[in-house]
């Protein structure tokens, strides 16, 4: 393995996340809006996609260039078919350390204990609220919270564990509901995170009066459950981490907006119809698709890739901090191409 492959500001690369569909069955607002992304919305065609062995081909070629950690993301992932058999073709490449998932949970308590067998490791499941009709406008579908929290209870009982669970905090939306949030997973093995609402893509109107900063979010859970810092797991870990006083679990705040995180960013993505995107923020990307299917060798790939990484400068969010008008307003590649 080739150590250290950094781009121009000293950055390794050594998380991958892939996007393995570009259809969700959720329509959250905030990254496909009903409104656009309606029945005759018309997606990618099956030969646009990257097949599994595909995919299994691209992860073992950067493994070998330094990843460690990959990450299944979509779309909604558990939508594609037989996704448990890509999960068992990664989960084998030697030099996988984590193998992770995220999600929304809908079809999750299905298929747990499929995923686990065939070696995922850990699940991320995005709930934006319990509060049943704050769920329903969020997820865009008018679906209640049950079968999330189905999903859950299933993931834990098998291992895929420790759960994580991803809340975005929009302001009007669901900012009353971050302390109900909190208290439901307290005291259990859950590690819920709030996410401060982010301008990812370009369709989900945002606007930076609807953020509610990390700081506030930690405010209003310590005035009711008292919170200490915990320090990070690792170097470029997203979230801040904080317990509670009382032992009785913790809490992630991940905080892009107002402390963005850019210079320990280590991740790398592709998306449904291949292409190496380098931030989550980015307006396009290389594709890897076509020298998959031109008879590029591994080693073609290899270098086409280390040779994008090279010049990766992307430090988006902190441009933002400094002119959140003008750089937000920048045409961006949707998130449910990419996840997050």
């Amino acid at each position: 393995m080739k150590q250290d492959v950094k781009d121009t500001l000293g950055r390794p690369m050594r998380d991958l996340r892939i996007s393995v569909t570009d259809r969700c069955n959720f329509r959250c607002p905030y990254c496909m809006p009903l409104e656009i992304y309606g029945e005759r919305y018309n997606f990618l065609p099956k030969p646009d996609i990257l097949t599994f062995e595909e995919i299994i081909r691209l992860t073992k070629v950067f493994v070998g260039i330094g990843i460690r950690k990959v990450r299944l993301t979509g779309g909604e992932p558990l939508i594609r078919k037989n996704i448990e058999k890509l999960v068992a073709g990664i989960s084998s490449i030697p030099g996988v350390e984590d193998l992770t998932l995220t999600t929304n949970g809908f079809l999750l308590s299905d298929k747990a204990g499929t995923l686990k067998k065939a070696g995922l490791q850990r699940v991320t499941i995005s709930l934006d609220s319990i509060d049943p009709s704050i769920f329903k406008i969020m997820n865009g579908r008018g679906y209640g919270p049950e079968r999330v929290l189905e999903g859950i209870r299933a993931a834990e009982s098998v291992g895929l564990t420790p759960v994580k669970v991803n809340a975005v905090v929009q302001k009007g939306v669901n900012d009353g509901h971050i302390v109900e949030l909190a208290r439901y997973f307290r005291n259990t093995n859950v590690i819920l995170r709030f996410i401060e609402y982010m301008d990812v893509g370009n369709l989900n109107q945002w606007n930076s009066n609807q953020v509610v900063l990390a700081g506030d979010i930690v405010k209003l859970i310590d005035r009711e459950m008292p919170l200490k810092p915990l320090s990070r797991n690792y170097g470029g870990e997203v979230a801040a981490r904080y317990g509670y006083k009382d032992g009785s679990g913790e809490i992630g705040i991940i905080s892009s907006i107002s402390e963005p995180f850019c210079g320990d960013c280590t991740r790398t993505r592709i998306s449904t119809d291949g292409k190496l995107i380098t931030c989550l923020f980015a307006t396009n990307g290389t594709d890897l698709r076509a020298l998959l299917r031109n008879g590029s060798t591994d080693q073609d790939l290899e270098k086409a890739i280390l040779g994008i990484w090279a010049k990766r400068n992307d430090r988006y969010s902190e441009e933002r901090a400094h002119d959140v008008k003008e750089i937000a307003s920048g045409k961006k590649i949707e998130m449910y191409q990419i996840g997050g």
